[in-house]
């Protein structure tokens, strides 16, 4: 691990400053927040590419920088359903640093898109180093995971209401 007192490189700097405005890390202080940027990387998609494919190996996960994502199901007919857009902020993959599972959906970029991305190898080196780091971070991401589950329910429950009971 590079000791605190050194220089980031511009990438890490960029990549700092971008967590930086993110409400998730609002806990974090600085030296957390240097050494998660010397664990994430930018990966660059163009308009029409996958992020990932629903059943693809989970072994990263990643905020939009810049660009826009949509997230789709297949149905049991097999039609893709967008289930949600995802712009500047958004985190997607997370369960994949969790539950190591395959991809619960497909992710496709709706125009060009940067990602900062985080591997699960990346995870481990960050949870060598700081334990305390990858607890705070990992604690931060069941947090969204939980609200996103709360959400979800709710959203069933009113689909559900336009139902008969069975």
């Amino acid at each position: 691990m590079k000791e605190d007192n050194d220089a980031l490189t511009d990438s890490e700097e960029q990549t700092r400053d971008f967590l930086l405005t993110l409400s998730l890390f609002d806990t974090f202080n600085v030296d957390e927040l240097k050494l998660l940027a010397r664990h994430m990387s930018y990966i660059q998609l163009q308009r029409g590419e996958f992020l990932f494919v629903e059943g693809d190996k989970g072994d990263f996960m990643g905020f939009v920088v810049q660009g826009i994502l949509e997230v789709l199901k297949k149905s049991a007919i097999g039609e893709n359903i967008i289930l949600a857009r995802l712009a500047k902020g958004s985190l997607i993959g997370e369960m994949a640093l969790i539950d190591k599972s395959p991809r619960s959906a497909s992710v496709v970029c709706r125009q060009p898109t940067t990602m900062l991305t985080l591997t699960s190898k990346g995870f481990e080196r960050l949870t060598e180093s700081s334990p305390s780091t990858g607890v705070k971070f990992i604690q931060k991401i069941s947090r969204l995971l939980s609200l996103n589950m709360r959400r979800t329910s709710s959203k069933l429950a009113d689909m559900l209401q336009n139902y008969p009971a069975v």
